[in-house]
């Protein structure tokens, strides 16, 4: 596995823990009707490659689940990924 691939997979660890951590933080806040994180921070990790992280968030924590732009934009930032990386790998 060259350099390149070990930087990469240790980003996308970080991200998705953080954007797995912050949706779990976000329900809790929601929960408790305090401040919350807006929507764009959420959309921001996402795309930045904490979109499985998140997804996984949505489900386990069942948060964000019926906004149909939640529903819509993190697996399209999955798939997105994915195609990234699968690109990079040829």
């Amino acid at each position: 596995m060259t350099l390149l691939w070990k930087v990469l997979l240790g980003y996308l660890a970080v991200m998705n823990l953080i954007a797995f951590a912050v949706c779990g933080i976000d329900k809790k806040k929601a929960r408790r009707g305090v401040w919350r994180i807006p929507e764009k921070t959420l959309f921001l990790l996402s795309g930045l490659g904490g979109c499985y992280g998140f997804l996984l968030g949505m489900l386990v924590f069942h948060h964000k689940t019926r906004h149909w732009s939640f529903r819509i934009l993190i697996p399209l930032f999955c798939l997105l990924w994915t195609a990234g990386i699968f690109l990079v790998n040829r």
